[in-house]
């Protein structure tokens, strides 16, 4: 991509947002024409419209839109990396990958506050975290909705993907995308 692309960010794409925030969304790996481009996780991809209109609507973003890593959106009390940190090959993230990445992704997770609340956006990103805290997957079901207590204290919630494939066929609709961030500052209410 990097030659047929060369003005795109082509590199490893970091994490957005305060890294002491206690809402931590980890998705699954920069889009093609999106963070690939921008370097900045969900901007210029169509699921970073859903997610930053979505984040600005509950108060989590200053702004519904994010075109470029150097506009003036900022987020408030969340961060937002991914799973796997560069473009995958056919923009979807292998098995492999992910745990090539994992050890990046387990730092993060490392420094997340114990009060936070991680919400996983698809079942990759579901497993992605239990890997970066040597949890076993089976007691954790991914489930749109599904909060799991992990054993290190912090709290799992699980979300499908905002992508286009999954809200143009109806999986996943704004209004469940709402619910879910909603639960997600509730549970961190409760914590707090």
């Amino acid at each position: 991509m990097r030659e047929s692309r060369p003005h795109y960010h082509n590199a490893p794409v970091a994490p957005f947002g305060d890294s002491q925030a206690r809402l931590m969304i980890v998705g699954l790996a920069p889009g093609r024409h999106g963070a690939n481009a921008t370097g900045r996780p969900f901007t210029g991809d169509y699921a970073g419209i859903l997610l930053y209109r979505s984040l600005h609507a509950c108060g989590l973003a200053s702004r519904g839109e994010s075109r470029n890593a150097a506009d003036d959106l900022e987020l408030v009390g969340c961060r937002i990396t991914n799973a796997v940190k560069c473009l995958p090959p056919a923009n979807k993230p292998t098995t492999a990958e992910t745990i090539r990445c994992n050890a990046y992704l387990r730092t993060e997770l490392e420094s997340h506050p114990r009060s936070g609340v991680i919400l996983a956006l698809g079942a990759i990103a579901h497993r992605a975290v239990l890997r970066a805290f040597d949890v076993r997957p089976g007691p954790f079901a991914f489930g749109h909705g599904a909060s799991h207590e992990l054993p290190n204290g912090l709290l799992l919630i699980d979300s499908y993907h905002c992508s286009r494939y999954n809200t143009q066929t109806g999986r996943l609709t704004e209004a469940m995308f709402m619910d879910v961030l909603e639960q997600a500052q509730e549970a961190l209410a409760a914590r707090a």
